[in-house]
């Protein structure tokens, strides 16, 4: 059963299915689309400007340091073409895997130095005076920024 009434002294609109009614008045739809108060503006402003710079200052700091990975990622680079260029040595190979401190040629990237060292080591890794069949070489780079890079690897004769 649906019925529409009006009611002129209170302006109401009612409209009945069954049992249930729905109402609504115009001063209901006047107050419900009025939007929002002063203070309400003024609390989400306040709010914006809490949360706001808690946000942008973490993301300026990541994109001012955004190009450190790509700094990280040249210097391994290097300091890994360097190790493979060293490792295809066989271990009696001079002057290339001859013990010392190197820093020559220059790396092909501008901005970067390396340097490797070559000296010889026991069984259990710890440096050794004498060759006792193991040269550990380890190549440092360093980037731009300073910031230096270690890769190490042992050789031995086979």
């Amino acid at each position: 059963m649906r019925k529409f009434e009006f009611n002129s002294k209170f302006r109401l609109w009612r409209f009945r299915i069954g049992h249930s009614e729905l109402r609504t008045s115009n001063s209901e739809l006047s107050a419900r689309s009025k939007g929002f108060t002063l203070i309400e503006i003024i609390v989400l402003i306040v709010m914006a400007g809490i949360i706001i710079p808690a946000i942008v200052v973490p993301f300026a700091t990541g994109i001012r340091g955004s190009n450190k990975p790509e700094m990280v990622t040249t210097a391994m680079y290097l300091a890994h073409q360097k190790m493979e260029e060293l490792m295809k040595f066989n271990y009696c190979r001079a002057p290339d895997l001859t013990p010392g401190t190197y820093n020559s040629p220059a790396p092909p990237v501008t901005g970067y130095t390396w340097q490797w060292v070559i000296f010889y080591v026991d069984n259990n890794f710890n440096a050794s005076g004498s060759d006792a069949g193991y040269k550990m070489i380890q190549v440092t780079v360093t980037d731009p920024q300073g910031s230096t890079y270690n890769v190490s690897s042992v050789v031995t004769r086979f």
